[in-house]
């Protein structure tokens, strides 16, 4: 708990420092931790975890410790799930469905032209992932589809 709240309030300017309890670090600053930063979900990964009511995505150290309990070794699959689902939600509605799964292909390749997949690519392969874990067949993965997914996938 010292050693987050250490490395939260170095994100802080020194002004702010005194009160770290009730600061809340910029976006910017978070991005910036080794962790996050060549993390290609970064972006999202602040967002889902920022409770500013601003939509700034800046984070309080207690949003700030949420991140960092539920990417520690100790967190349970289950959670590890709900947020990773969250973060790959790109649009926030609660479901996984072909623009979502598409953006997360993107950011998982890179999008740079060398690496981004063919439309025919793209469509065989988010395809391929509803066939997988679209289990009601509604086009769409939601939040326990993605967790019985996982649960067969012991490296996640």
């Amino acid at each position: 708990l010292l050693s987050a709240y250490k490395r939260f309030s170095e994100l802080l300017p020194k002004e702010e420092r005194e009160n770290t309890c009730s600061a809340r670090v910029p976006k910017s600053h978070i991005l910036m931790l080794p962790e996050l930063r060549a993390n290609p979900f970064q972006h999202r990964i602040c967002h889902v975890f920022s409770t500013s009511e601003t939509g700034d995505d800046s984070m309080s150290f207690e949003d700030f410790l949420d991140m960092l309990s539920v990417f520690s070794d100790s967190a349970t699959s289950d959670i590890k799930s709900h947020y990773a689902f969250r973060i790959f939600d790109f649009d926030d509605d609660g479901t996984l469905d072909r623009k979502d799964l598409e953006q997360l292909v993107n950011c998982l390749t890179g999008q740079g032209e060398e690496s981004q997949l063919s439309s025919a690519e793209m469509e065989q392969l988010i395809q391929n992932i509803l066939e997988e874990s679209d289990i009601d067949k509604d086009g769409t993965i939601n939040l326990s589809e993605f967790q019985h997914v996982v649960s067969r996938s012991p490296d996640f």
